[in-house]
């Protein structure tokens, strides 16, 4: 009797939750041409509070495989099963179509208010229409609908075409991976076009291009070529940043940014506070769990005493937030929200009734939101402007260059 009211309430519960995500991934590796199939593993967070499944849809004109789904936070699997239109809003998926399959995943702990809940699922598609040969070339010709996604070309196989800018980088096996980042509304028309390398092409990734820095190009000898230069992929970076503008005369802006840790053994964050700034009020949780995290404000000696590494030489005024979390196991990781105020006199003033916020920004993902009261006369750099729920102006700056954005803003009183 026990178990049939928990599955009442968790029916009901998830008929009264409206299916919310964010952070969406796609990497699809192409298989070999003669199957006109590919894996897609599909990086997504759920954020709706209470909701006890998520619902994956299973593209309509595909063959559909399921492989699997794991949990990202603790590496384990989950249950899951495919189920029809019909049955998807009998469980709560109010959205669902009548004629289309879904993969619907049984979370294993809730979603708390702002926490979220991330998942990896595994899948194999067979789509002709999208995955095809023409003549010697294959062809990947599929609309994209979500924000950042990878193609991987089979091993042995060159890109000469591609019709969205994008990166592209030989991965450890020797396989070429085209990675892009959609800044606009619509969905991307992507067109990929490869054609089989020769038995002779070298497709061996040396040790050191693998272990090679990957800083930006910020700062970098430009007068010379960047040999075993190693760099990111922009469109997998989940790290992302909001900053709240305070009255400019405060020179204050509040920010929180997140950041995912995957590295097994790793059990802190160094937040090095740039210089000419002042942080305060500092605070973390873990996203996964909304567990509260502990935060210290170290300077000068009190970092050296701590044996922290910060990559640069600690000064007297060196400044660094350190978070402390529960070390990342193998197979697992953290996603974590660090929330601090910054004052900094130097990069956000007021100036002959302007506010002028000028601040170099590194991350993929980046938002200003103006304060109460101010609206907008300047950006340098191209950004979606919106209005947040409290009638705020915000500006969203998409990058997908390693190299760091040189945003400046100016606003004026209404």
């Amino acid at each position: 009797m026990k178990k049939k009211l928990t599955f009442l309430f968790m029916i009901l519960c998830a008929a009264a939750v409206a299916q919310t995500s964010d952070d969406a991934y796609t990497r699809y590796e192409l298989l070999d041409p003669s199957t006109q199939s590919f894996r897609i593993l599909y990086d997504v967070t759920s954020t709706a509070v209470g909701s006890p499944f998520y619902y994956n849809t299973l593209r309509k004109g595909s063959e559909h495989k399921v492989d699997g789904v794991i949990d990202m936070m603790t590496g384990k699997n989950l249950e899951w099963e495919i189920i029809n239109g019909a049955d998807a809003k009998k469980t709560g998926y109010a959205e669902a179509q009548n004629d289309v399959d879904y993969l619907k995943i049984k979370l294993a702990r809730p979603i708390t208010t702002g926490g979220e809940y991330r998942l990896k699922i595994d899948k194999t598609y067979k789509d002709p229409k999208s995955y095809f040969t023409a003549g010697d070339k294959i062809v990947f010709d599929r609309p994209l609908g979500i924000k950042r996604n990878s193609v991987v070309l089979p091993k042995g196989y060159e890109l000469i075409k591609c019709n969205y800018p994008s990166q592209v980088m030989m991965e450890a096996d020797g396989r070429i991976k085209i990675s892009l980042l959609n800044v606009g509304p619509a969905e991307i028309p992507l067109l990929l076009e490869g054609r089989k390398l020769p038995a002779s092409a070298n497709v061996t990734v040396s040790k050191e291009t693998q272990a090679a820095s990957s800083a930006g190009g910020q700062g970098r000898d430009k007068s010379k070529a960047r040999v075993d230069y190693s760099f990111p992929e922009r469109a997998y970076q989940t790290r992302e940043i909001v900053y709240f503008l305070q009255q400019p005369e405060t020179h204050a802006f509040r920010l929180y940014h997140d950041y995912t840790e995957t590295r097994e053994g790793i059990d802190r964050y160094l937040n090095v506070v740039r210089a000419g700034s002042k942080a305060s009020n500092p605070s973390a949780r873990i996203l996964d769990t909304g567990k509260e995290l502990k935060v210290e404000t170290l300077k000068g000696d009190a970092i050296k005493q701590k044996g922290l590494d910060i990559g640069e030489p600690v000064t007297p005024e060196t400044e660094v937030v350190a978070i402390w979390f529960d070390p990342v196991q193998k197979g697992q990781s953290a996603r974590l929200r660090i929330e601090e105020t910054y004052a900094d006199p130097n990069r956000y003033v007021l100036y002959k009734d302007e506010l002028v916020f000028d601040r170099s920004l590194g991350r993929p993902f980046n938002t200003v939101i103006l304060p109460e009261g101010w609206f907008l006369t300047a950006n340098v750099i191209p950004a979606v402007v919106d209005l947040t729920s409290d009638g705020k102006i915000s500006l969203y700056y998409v990058n997908g260059s390693p190299d760091e954005l040189d945003v400046l803003i100016r606003g004026r009183r209404r």
